[in-house]
C-alpha cells in the first residue's frame, strides 16, 4: 500500500524538498506551519473569504499566495490561539454544515490522491435504505449498485437484493449504518412480499430467506463506465450508459463507450447519472463533446472564483480530445435522456445544465442534489499547486472555491434540477440495470418510441429512504478542478 501511494503521489506531483520533518526543532512549529498553510490557502481560494472577519485580506496586512511566506506578530498569535490544523480549519469554514457542506481538510494528501482515482477500501456495494413496513424501528436495505468486480460482486450480492439483518442482528434505525458498512459482514438477505397487492406499503412484509453473504472490504479502484448496452425496440437503436463518476483516469474506458455507440449508429442515448455525485469539470466537459461534438470550441461552462481568486475564472469549452490527446468519439446527437435521482449531483447537474442551451435534454427521475459549487485540491507549495510540494506535512485543502453555471450564466438552484418527467425509483423492486425493463429505463425507451406502455409508479408518501452519512461513497457531490 506505502508503495502504491508513493507512485502515485510521483505521478502527480513533483517534490521540492523545502524542509523535512527531521529539521523540525518541536512539533509546536510543525504545526504552526500547518495552521499558516491553512489559514492563507483558505484566504486565497475560499469562496466565502469574504463573509468571515478572520479570512478577510485586510485582517492581519497579509493574504494568501502575494505573502506565502510573511507574517506578523499577531497573525503568529492567532496562529497559536488553535490547538490543532483541525481547529483552524472548522473555524474557517463559513456556516459549516449548512452553506458549506463540501470544504474538507485531508490530513493525508495520499488519501485525497487515491480517493480522486475512484480508489477506497470497499466492498463494492451501495445501499438504499427504508424502515420496515408497519415496525416502529425496524429497517430494511435494498443494495442499490454493485461495482464491477469488486469483492461483493465476486460474492454474488446482486442489485435488488433485500437485507434485513447483519450477521444475524435485525436492522434498526439506530444500528443499520454501522452494520451495513463494516469492515467484514455478513448479510442475511429476505424476500419482499406485497401479499395483499395493495397500493400501500403497510401491509407487505419482509420474510427472511434463510440466504447469507460474507462479504469483505478491500482497496478497489472503479472503474465509473458501469454498463455500456445498445438495445434495439420498436425499430428504435438506443444506447444505454451507466455513469458513475467524472473521473479523469478513466475517460479512455468512457470514450470506448462512445466508440461502441458508435459503431451501432445508435439514434438515441439514455445517460444514467442516478448516483453519480459529481468529479471532475474538465471531464464533464469532455462527456458533453462526445454526446454532440458539432460545438467543438465553444463555451461550455463558466467557473467564477471567490474574491482573491476572480482573475482565475474560467470557460470550459467543448473539446474534442480526452487525456492524453486522443480524439473524442462524438455521436452529433440534438437530444439526450439523462436519468436522475437526488444522488446525482454536482458534476452531473452540470452536463443537464450546461447541455440545455444546445440541446433538448429529457431529464426523467426526481430533482437532483443541487450543487452548483466547485472545489480545488489546494497542496502546500508556493503558489498552492503541484509544483514545488514541501514535504514539511501531508495536509491538503480542499475548499469550495466557485460556482458553475452554464453559457447563459445560470446556476443549478438549491433545490436542485426538476425532472421533465417525475419518476421515482420503486422501493420494492429496483429492477436490473441496463434491461430495457428496467422501470427508469423503461420510462426513457416508452418515450423514445411513443410506445406509452409505462405504468406510472406509486408515490413513496410515509416511506421515505433513511439517510446516512456513512452510506455515502467518498466524494459524493464534490465538483471539482485538478
Amino acid at each position: 500500500m506505502k508503495k502504491f501511494r508513493l507512485v502515485m503521489l510521483t505521478a502527480l506531483i513533483t517534490f521540492s524538498v523545502t524542509s523535512c520533518f527531521e529539521d523540525r526543532d518541536d512539533n509546536l512549529v510543525f504545526t504552526n506551519d500547518v495552521k499558516d498553510f491553512i489559514w492563507k490557502g483558505m484566504n486565497e481560494f475560499y469562496i466565502f473569504g469574504n463573509d468571515l472577519p478572520d479570512l478577510r485580506n485586510d485582517r492581519f496586512g497579509i493574504n494568501g499566495e502575494d505573502n506565502r511566506y510573511n507574517s506578523t506578530p499577531e497573525y503568529l498569535n492567532y496562529l497559536s490561539g488553535f490547538s490543532s490544523p483541525e481547529t483552524i480549519f472548522d473555524a474557517l469554514v463559513f456556516d459549516a454544515g449548512n452553506t458549506d457542506r463540501f470544504s474538507i481538510l485531508f490530513p493525508d494528501l495520499f488519501e485525497a490522491l487515491e480517493l480522486f482515482n475512484g480508489t477506497t477500501e470497499t466492498n463494492g456495494l451501495r445501499f438504499s435504505a427504508f424502515p420496515v413496513p408497519g415496525s416502529s424501528d425496524e429497517v430494511y436495505a435494498i443494495v442499490r449498485l454493485v461495482l464491477n468486480g469488486s469483492s461483493g460482486d465476486l460474492a454474488g450480492i446482486e442489485r435488488n437484493m433485500f437485507i434485513t439483518g447483519v450477521d444475524g442482528i435485525t436492522l434498526t434505525t439506530t444500528n443499520f449504518s454501522d452494520l451495513l458498512t463494516q469492515d467484514i459482514a455478513t448479510f442475511n438477505f429476505a424476500d419482499y412480499n406485497n401479499n395483499n397487492n395493495t397500493d400501500t406499503f403497510d401491509d407487505d412484509i419482509l420474510t427472511p430467506n434463510g440466504q447469507s453473504i460474507t462479504v469483505y472490504k478491500e482497496i478497489f479502484t472503479d472503474n465509473p463506465v458501469h454498463r455500456v448496452d445498445v438495445i434495439v425496440e420498436d425499430n428504435e437503436t438506443i444506447g444505454y450508459l451507466m455513469y458513475n463518476s467524472f473521473r479523469g483516469n478513466f475517460e479512455t474506458e468512457l470514450n470506448q463507450a462512445f466508440a461502441t455507440f458508435q459503431a451501432a449508429n445508435i439514434e438515441h442515448l439514455v445517460l444514467d447519472l442516478r448516483y453519480n455525485g459529481g468529479g471532475s469539470i474538465l471531464t464533464a466537459t469532455r462527456l458533453a463533446n462526445m454526446i454532440t461534438g458539432q460545438f467543438n470550441g465553444q463555451p461550455y461552462a463558466k467557473n467564477i472564483n471567490g474574491p482573491n481568486r476572480q482573475d482565475e475564472n474560467t470557460t470550459f469549452n467543448f473539446i474534442d480530445t480526452i487525456d492524453g490527446g486522443a480524439a473524442t468519439n462524438s455521436l452529433g446527437l440534438d437530444k439526450v435522456y439523462v436519468l436522475t435521482t437526488n444522488s446525482s449531483a454536482s458534476a452531473s447537474e452540470l452536463t443537464i445544465n450546461s447541455l440545455r442551451p444546445y440541446i433538448e435534454v429529457v431529464q426523467i427521475g426526481t430533482n437532483t442534489s443541487g450543487k452548483t459549487t466547485s472545489n480545488r485540491l489546494v497542496f502546500d507549495s508556493p503558489d498552492f499547486g503541484t509544483s514545488q510540494v514541501t514535504s514539511a506535512h501531508t495536509y491538503a485543502l480542499f475548499p469550495l472555491t466557485g460556482n458553475v453555471s452554464n453559457v447563459d450564466d445560470l446556476l443549478v438552484p438549491t433545490t436542485g434540477l426538476g425532472p421533465n418527467i417525475l419518476f421515482e425509483e420503486s422501493r420494492t423492486n429496483f429492477g436490473t440495470l441496463g434491461d430495457p425493463e428496467e422501470p427508469l429505463l423503461e420510462r426513457a425507451i416508452a418515450d423514445i418510441t411513443g410506445s406509452g406502455r409505462f405504468i406510472n409508479n406509486a408515490t413513496h408518501s410515509g416511506f421515505e429512504e433513511l439517510k446516512s452519512k456513512k452510506l455515502k461513497k467518498p466524494l459524493d457531490g464534490y465538483m471539482y478542478l485538478k
